[in-house]
């Protein structure tokens, strides 16, 4: 399946209520006995193992999501072109994504799943591609014209292959999500955009205000918020890009677990929990779920919460 399923879109029906997103790509796929530790991370599996982000895609839906995000964050032409993969074959990757998440969405209605089942195809970061942890910092030095040059060619393979959402999400830096609002105009395809947050600032520092702000007036943008923060984070966040953009807002947060790149493990206790729900629905937000280590079960619980 390559195009949207005849349902209502995903604007009209966050429109009538809360919609659950899926949870951790990747650490569903590392559930499944998949080795991630790859520049390309969860993307390596487009080319190698299709099959396995098919049945991560479904475990998702099944655990209740509405909407999936797809395995491109990191697939990039710059990042495939360092293991030799040319533009017409990344080109097809990244269409295969978005066919992923469909063709996971087509085995869910099979096995009995109802309802709208939507897809975002994902876009991470410029600094995803460089695999260094510059995502979470931002401030990679280049121009936001030049980060519109980056961006662009790939968000118009992924709005090709007709997901139902635009997913530009993990974003550092304002700079660079003005960059992205640039870079989806005139697509056809509604977006999300979604930063990676500190306390009120985004990773590169920034005014949380004044970033949620770039998007209050575009069009193509059909919610604002954050992702891959811990929950406490995301608390004020949903508020605040209410009430700065007037668009709905999404939200997926990681466990709340701290990683130790150092030893190579994560540390502390979830603190990601379906009892957060009410108060960031309260505050206004409509696209809801989690990042990473945020697993099925979770989503489970989450969409038990909102009556899914």
């Amino acid at each position: 399946m390559t195009g949207p399923s005849p349902q209502p879109s995903l604007a009209q029906a966050l429109a009538a209520g809360p919609v659950v997103l899926d949870g951790g790509l990747s650490n569903q796929l590392e559930a499944q006995g998949h080795d991630l530790s790859d520049a390309l991370w969860s993307a390596r599996l487009l080319a190698e193992e299709p099959e396995a982000v098919v049945r991560a895609h479904l475990a998702y839906y099944e655990a209740g999501a509405q909407v999936a995000i797809t395995s491109s964050y990191q697939a990039t032409f710059e990042g495939f072109a360092r293991r030799g993969t040319g533009p017409e074959e990344t080109a097809g990757l990244l269409r295969r994504s978005v066919e992923l998440a469909r063709e996971a969405a087509a085995r869910a209605r099979a096995g009995g799943v109802t309802g709208p089942l939507h897809v975002a195809a994902s876009a991470g970061p410029y600094g995803a591609m460089l695999a260094d942890g510059s995502e979470y910092r931002g401030r990679y030095g280049l121009s936001v014209d030049a980060l519109e040059r980056f961006h662009r060619p790939r968000l118009e393979v992924l709005a090709a292959a007709r997901p139902d959402v635009l997913a530009l999400e993990t974003v550092p830096d304002a700079d660079e999500a003005r960059a992205l609002l640039r870079a989806v105009r005139g697509l056809g395809v509604p977006a999300y955009l979604s930063y990676s947050i500190a306390g009120d600032r985004t990773r590169a520092g920034q005014p949380l205000a004044e970033a949620f702000a770039l998007a209050a007036d575009a069009d193509e943008v059909i919610a604002v918020g954050v992702n891959c923060c811990t929950p406490d984070d995301a608390d004020p966040a949903v508020a605040l890009a209410a009430r700065v953009t007037g668009k709905p807002v999404v939200v997926y947060p990681n466990s709340g677990e701290s990683w130790d790149a150092t030893a190579r493990a994560w540390h502390g206790s979830p603190a990601f929990a379906a009892d957060r729900v009410a108060g960031w629905v309260a505050a206004g937000a409509r696209l809801i779920g989690g990042c990473c280590r945020v697993g099925p079960g979770a989503i489970a619980e989450l969409a038990t919460a909102l009556g899914r």
